[in-house]
């Protein structure tokens, strides 16, 4: 199966459910002990888990994101998928990242990187072990310019072979500089063919140095996903560097993160956006994202809140596993 399966065709099927914050118990977004349970045990967080699959596919999303390195997301994505009669919803995953955090939330080290081809193969086996044909999307995570991924033509072939297989091959961006790993990332061919039909990236208000890149993704025929649109909930919080966000949000009667993400839907290259919910709650404010429209002079005021790009990423770096 492939991401072409996906129907964009409601508003809120533009919006995706990740679980990156609910698959393992430490992770680097804000409010995690007002918003997990106690204590976050894998039963605890795969009920959680489930609870949120159930309310975001009774409300029209139709995409679900996990990662090999996203603790037991993987596992619990599957077992939502086995005991749910849901064959229309579409499953991304992501490899190149491995766990190592332990289930602990203090762990000195949560993942570890390597994008080598003998990790593609072990982590393919290991994500077809637990979703097997369900695999829609299978994306190396967090590519940078840095990454070996971008000249190993012996990987190449070989997501070229798993493209050719049916599953949609892509990628996620990370770093200041996102839009030069996109651009060359594109250029990547396999017998004249471009290899990657799927790009995940980060975009928010606080952090849109991608876009650029993004609308030329949109324009070569790649899917485009968007992560951490919250700013790893960032934008959720109240704050004066924020005033203008509250403003709009005031305007609309709509919360904040709802008004941050329908900025995002609001960009015309963008395709999917992700919610990174950690409660039923938290998911029913984001998906009120999808019938928030936004006036061009709303826009605008809301540009105002970015940040250098640089400065975005040394503020993510602070932030601690929680």
């Amino acid at each position: 199966m492939s991401l072409d399966r996906l129907d964009l065709s409601s508003p809120v099927a533009r919006l995706g459910f990740g679980l990156a914050a609910v698959g393992r118990p430490g992770y680097i977004n804000l409010g995690r002990d007002r918003d997990l349970p106690s204590p976050r045990t894998v039963e605890a967080l795969r009920e959680r888990s489930y609870e949120l699959l159930d309310a975001a596919y009774a409300a029209g999303v139709r995409y679900a994101d996990a990662a090999r390195s996203y603790g037991r997301a993987e596992e619990f994505l599957a077992g939502w998928l086995d005991s749910r009669d849901v064959p229309d919803m579409v499953i991304g995953s992501k490899w190149g990242y491995t766990y190592t955090g332990g289930w602990r939330v203090d762990a000195e080290v949560h993942e570890t990187k390597d994008h080598s081809l003998a990790v593609y193969e072990r982590q393919l086996g290991e994500t077809r072990q637990l979703l097997g044909e369900r695999l829609d999307l299978y994306q190396i995570h967090s590519l940078t310019v840095e990454s070996p991924a971008l000249a190993d033509t012996a990987l190449h072939r070989r997501l070229a072979e798993l493209a050719a297989a049916g599953v949609t091959v892509g990628f996620s961006s990370s770093g200041p500089r996102q839009a030069d790993a996109i651009d060359a990332a594109l250029r990547i061919e396999v017998d004249a063919v471009p290899l990657f039909r799927s790009v995940q990236a980060t975009w928010n208000l606080l952090e849109p140095s991608a876009g650029r890149a993004l609308a030329a993704a949109r324009a070569a025929g790649c899917e485009v996903i968007v992560k951490e649109a919250m700013a790893n909930g960032r934008l959720a919080v109240r704050s004066p560097d924020l005033k203008v966000l509250a403003e709009v949000a005031a305007e609309t009667g709509a919360s904040q993160d709802a008004v941050a993400l329908a900025a995002v839907l609001h960009q015309p290259w963008s395709g999917i956006v992700l919610s990174g919910a950690a409660t039923t709650d938290q998911l029913a404010s984001n998906l009120a994202a999808a019938g928030l429209r936004l006036t061009e002079d709303q826009l605008s005021r809301l540009a105002a809140l970015a940040e250098p790009a640089d400065e975005y990423w040394k503020h993510r770096s602070t932030l601690h596993w929680s």
